[in-house]
């Protein structure tokens, strides 16, 4: 089946999953997020050194935007 000729079928790859997550201002209280995957362009270097952690270097570049989104919540109400 092509997707192109029916809108409302999405690709299992691209559809969002469902998974449980901790929240960056709560650690102990479990929340369900969605994800979905995306294309971004990251440095070299920087994309490299992620990996060289070993496995889950997605997951900490999420955690990471995810605790800089929190730090930055009140930013983006002030300049509105």
């Amino acid at each position: 089946m092509d997707s192109r000729m029916n809108k409302e079928f999405v690709q299992e790859w691209d559809a969002p999953s469902v998974v449980e997550t901790a929240a960056a201002s709560a650690p102990k209280a479990n929340v369900v997020a969605l994800k979905q995957i995306v294309t971004i362009r990251l440095d070299t270097d920087m994309l490299e050194w992620f990996k060289s952690n070993g496995p889950g270097y997605q997951t900490r570049i999420n955690q990471i935007l995810r605790q800089y989104m929190a730090d930055h919540r009140d930013d983006g109400a002030a300049n509105r």
